[in-house]
């Protein structure tokens, strides 16, 4: 309490209010843009959904729609890269060769944001939405200093190169992944999430050992081919 306030200034709701319109804006952020899509939801409604009457409450925390997701990731995403990063340390300190230990790498972390009832589940979906349009904003998610690079470095040890290289596998499976955990997260909470988290990892894991196929490769080699040669592909 300053010398110019009363007690009751010092304590009011109103005087609270300011120190938490940043958290406010956030939570209505994720639920919004969890709902409507990241560009599906206006600012205004954003601002009256965290009961806002100052119209520069949102521009003077976060400056645009780009700086209030940018604020909702940053809520989440030390939480995920934390966890992934004990499970690779684990991963490399066993000394093994494992896929399914580095799918769950992937999976874990971002499923234990299915318990967190201070807007995981909307998390999920928001991140699905970004790496699953079809022009991924993965800069978003994946940024400086992700726990995603050295798992993408330790899965290519155990992949042919045509899978990491040429067709992304593993982004396939970072879009699968987040996909499922969304689909999971947008419907009513289960009492335990083991099994489905479960079953996620297996699938991660078959989607990143799917083998390369003879047509594929073949298509590939063509596709290749086509573009030392400048050859344009027949019409179809």
């Amino acid at each position: 309490m300053t010398a110019q306030e009363t007690p009751d200034q010092a304590t009011s709701p109103r005087s609270q209010r300011p120190r938490d319109t940043r958290g406010t804006l956030i939570r209505a952020a994720e639920r919004l843009f969890a709902a409507k899509g990241v560009d599906g939801v206006s600012l205004s409604e954003i601002k009256r959904a965290a009961g806002q009457r100052n119209a520069m409450a949102l521009q003077y925390h976060f400056g645009d729609r780009a700086g209030l997701l940018r604020a909702v990731l940053d809520k989440h995403l030390p939480a995920v890269d934390a966890g992934r990063e004990v499970l690779l340390q684990q991963y490399e300190d066993s000394g093994s060769a494992d896929l399914r230990s580095l799918a769950g790498a992937l999976v874990l972390p971002a499923a234990a944001k299915l318990g967190d009832p201070d807007g995981g589940r909307e998390f999920l979906q928001i991140v699905a939405e970004l790496l699953n349009r079809p022009e991924p904003l993965v800069e978003l998610v994946v940024t400086e200093g992700s726990s995603i690079y050295p798992w993408r470095r330790l899965v290519e040890a155990l992949l042919p190169p045509e899978s990491t290289m040429v067709l992304h596998t593993r982004f396939t499976a970072m879009r699968f992944c987040h996909a499922e955990l969304a689909t999971r997260a947008a419907a009513r909470p289960r009492r335990d999430d083991r099994l489905f988290t479960s079953r996620l990892v297996d699938l991660v894991t078959a989607l990143l050992a799917a083998p390369v196929s003879e047509q594929t490769a073949r298509l590939l080699h063509e596709r290749d081919r086509r573009d030392q040669t400048g050859q344009k592909a027949p019409a179809r």
